[in-house]
């Protein structure tokens, strides 16, 4: 099973960029992506509709802002939208695709970096989403959350770490959500489970020269409940050609889809 996750900074912007030329060629199962910045009536080109795929769109209610999508090659018994939280849903943040036993979920967690009301959102966010992926977790089914997180968890996941102590996307407060996840709740970061390389980033800053000097940071995961994260086989971030400000993380399990 492959699964291919992109935060598109805008699927329009992306577009021009060549994402849906490169993106059969991936040969995904699922394909998830965030920041979509698009109502779903201005997506009616057939490139928004990829051939082969079931596709799912959550916009949020303001124009070019957030958003996520789901391209699914089976179709999905159930989509979700939401996770109850107005606030939130709002802003199209969460949408999963059941298939079976196992959900794929596309996830776009708030940035705090651009002012304080931001971050208090943010932390709303965590506070909210914790006790579902308590029940997510006790549920027995299995989960690959894909997405960008907005957080890096550890100093190997960033290149400035130590400038960015006191930064949103490294606060304390949000590496200890990330700790507690990973810790007490048992689930898995997949990438890391084939790959404990540094300078694996998935995010550059459009300021300096981030991207040429690789001043980046891993923001953008697949985290799994143990049991598929168990089966994860590959992880690439595909850095040759440019969609975004992200790059496309593709990871593949060793699991039926």
């Amino acid at each position: 099973m492959r699964i291919l996750t992109l935060n598109c900074n805008g699927i329009r912007s992306a577009c021009t960029k060549g994402l849906f030329t490169w993106l059969p060629g991936q040969q995904a199962d699922v394909v998830c992506l965030q920041e979509t910045k698009a109502q779903e009536h201005q997506l009616e080109h057939p490139d928004f509709r990829p051939e082969g795929f079931h596709c799912y769109y959550f916009d949020a209610e303001k124009k070019g802002y957030s958003g996520t999508a789901v391209f699914a090659r089976r179709e999905p018994d159930a989509v979700i939208r939401g996770i109850g939280v107005p606030e939130f849903d709002g802003e199209g943040r969460y949408l999963e695709a059941r298939f079976g036993n196992l959900s794929v979920v596309s996830l776009y967690l708030p940035s705090g970096s651009s002012g304080p009301e931001r971050q208090e959102s943010k932390f709303r966010f965590l506070a909210a989403f914790l006790p579902m992926l308590r029940e997510m977790r006790a549920s027995g089914r299995e989960y690959v959350i894909c997405g960008d997180w907005n957080i890096a968890h550890k100093p190997i996941d960033l290149k400035n770490w130590k400038g960015n102590l006191k930064n949103s996307g490294f606060l304390p407060e949000e590496r200890a959500w990330l700790d507690e996840l990973f810790g007490g709740m048992g689930l898995v970061d997949a990438f890391r489970v084939v790959n404990q390389n540094p300078d694996e980033y998935t995010w550059w800053s459009n300021r300096g020269q981030a991207w040429a000097k690789n001043v980046g940071w891993r923001i953008d995961y697949q985290i799994t409940t143990p049991g598929i994260g168990a089966t994860a086989k590959t992880a690439a971030i595909y850095k040759d050609q440019r969609f975004s400000d992200h790059a496309p993380l593709l990871m593949e399990y060793d699991h039926a889809f």
